[in-house]
């Protein structure tokens, strides 16, 4: 039997339900383009909406975002392809 606390996380999840969401293997697929269209100073939230949506429900894409954001801030002056970036990133967090 669920408590009053579990039943609260659980109408607050469903509060928070889209019509369509992105899996995190779809908002993975996405996120380079994501993180390329901030760096490149539009709004990624509005041109992704679903990608933005998905971030801030999932707590472990989000990681893997914000991983993402630091390491291109990182490289901008290396000219390192954005596709080595995100190959290296998902290996360290065991993505493939």
């Amino acid at each position: 039997m669920l408590n009053p606390e579990d039943l609260r996380r659980l109408a607050r999840a469903l509060e928070m339900t889209e019509e369509e969401e992105l899996s995190c293997d779809e908002c993975f697929e996405q996120l380079d383009r994501f993180v390329e269209t901030e760096l490149a100073g539009l709004d990624a939230a509005a041109a992704m909406p679903l990608v933005e949506d998905h971030l801030e429900k999932c707590s472990d894409c989000r990681e893997e975002y914000e991983a993402l954001l630091r390491a291109l801030r990182a490289e901008r002056g290396r000219k390192t392809p954005v596709s080595l970036i995100w190959s290296r990133l998902r290996r360290i967090f065991g993505a493939d």
